[in-house]
């Protein structure tokens, strides 16, 4: 399965919530949290647009998570 980038910050709990769906949903993903507090660039691109689910390049969901994300990683190059 794809290797999952996870914008977030500490304290999120719809972030919370949408990584544990995630989880739920693909159990073998690979999740790369990233706190949007942690660079100024990445503060001023997410804010408050968290959380948000990237796989190569393309993003999987906003907000909450989305069941049609997980035909999207299996699509993926490398999720074989």
């Amino acid at each position: 399965m794809a290797r999952v980038t996870f914008y977030t910050r500490p304290g999120c709990r719809l972030c919370d919530e949408a990584k544990r769906a995630l989880q739920r949903a693909v159990p073998m993903v690979a999740i790369e949290e990233v706190d949007v507090d942690s660079s100024p660039d990445l503060k001023s691109r997410y804010g408050f647009e968290i959380p948000v689910a990237e796989a190569d390049g393309q993003e999987l969901f906003r907000h909450r998570f989305d069941p049609a994300c997980v035909q999207t990683l299996r699509e993926l190059p490398g999720s074989h």
